[in-house]
């Protein structure tokens, strides 16, 4: 592996494993940190979260929205992996709506910039489980 590729691992790997640790710390100020001023979150289902959420600010009012909405909690973290391009980070969480209960994996696909998670895609272990969390 070249130099700029393995700095670019180190890079990401860094990035992911500062947002792990905000993240079990349920430190939200850090965790805002984290995100680059053009976020993008990409959302993938039948529900009324789907697509593509633009900005930090939007991408946060979603992420709030989503868990208000799923009761959503993080359990904790499964792994923490890195490449030259992207990050990724499994996660393991709760969700709780209308009496219902459930525990998942899901798996957050990051691109960096500037040393800020830039890009984001959620892939869940169950989708349908979760659209089931999501519908109105």
């Amino acid at each position: 592996m070249s130099d700029d590729m393995s700095n670019r691992q180190a890079t990401n790997l860094a990035v992911a494993e500062r947002y792990r640790a905000a993240w079990l710390a349920g430190d939200r100020a850090a965790l805002s940190d984290c995100y680059h001023p053009d976020f993008t979150l990409h959302y993938f289902g039948n529900n009324p979260f789907t697509g593509d959420h633009v900005g930090k600010a939007a991408a946060l009012t979603t992420l709030a929205k989503f868990s208000q909405r799923t009761g959503r909690k993080l359990l904790g973290i499964v792994d923490v992996m890195a490449g030259p391009e992207r990050a990724t980070i499994i996660a393991r969480e709760s969700f709780e709506r209308d009496g219902r209960k459930a525990e998942l994996e899901r798996v957050l696909v990051y691109t960096i910039k500037d040393e800020k998670l830039y890009e984001c895609w959620v892939y869940d272990g169950d989708r349908a489980l979760v659209d089931s969390f999501l519908a109105d």
